[in-house]
C-alpha cells in the first residue's frame, strides 16, 4: 500500500518505509527529527518544473503531465520499480512538505506508483 504524508506529521509504525519526495530538505525539520527511510532526490520534479509550477492549482494539469514526463527518465523509471515492488509486500509512505494536500508531486508520484504496482501485481 502506497499513502501520503506531510513531513511536519507524526511518523507512525504503520508508516512502513518512509520516503521523502521533494527535492528540497522541509523547512524548519532538523534531519534528525524527521524518520526516514530514504530521501528520493531523483523521483523529485526538477527545480524548473517546480518553480513554474509554484503550487499554483490553475497549473495542476499541466504540471503533472509534464512531471510524469520526467518521471520516465532511466534514473527516476529504476526508483520507480523499487518501491512499486516494495509497496506490494509492505506499507510505503511518500513523505512530502506541500501545504497543498490535493496539488502536489507525492499525489502524481503515488498515482504512478499504484500504476506501476498494479501492472507487477497482475
Amino acid at each position: 500500500m502506497i499513502k501520503l504524508k506531510r513531513a511536519y506529521e507524526r511518523a507512525e509504525r504503520g508508516d512502513g518505509y518512509r520516503v521523502l519526495v521533494d527535492r528540497l530538505w522541509p523547512r524548519g525539520i532538523k534531519k534528525e527529527n524527521l524518520p526516514l527511510d530514504e530521501w528520493a532526490k531523483e523521483l523529485s520534479p526538477t527545480t524548473e518544473l517546480r518553480k513554474t509550477f509554484g503550487h499554483d492549482p490553475a497549473e495542476w494539469n499541466e504540471f503533472r503531465m509534464r512531471y510524469q514526463l520526467e518521471l520516465r527518465a532511466p534514473v527516476a523509471r529504476k526508483r520507480i520499480e523499487a518501491l512499486a515492488q516494495r509497496a506490494l509486500a509492505s506499507n510505503v509512505t511518500l513523505v512530502y512538505s506541500a501545504r497543498d494536500e490535493d496539488h502536489n508531486n507525492a499525489v502524481v508520484l503515488k498515482r504512478v506508483l499504484e500504476q506501476k504496482a498494479t501492472r507487477k501485481a497482475a
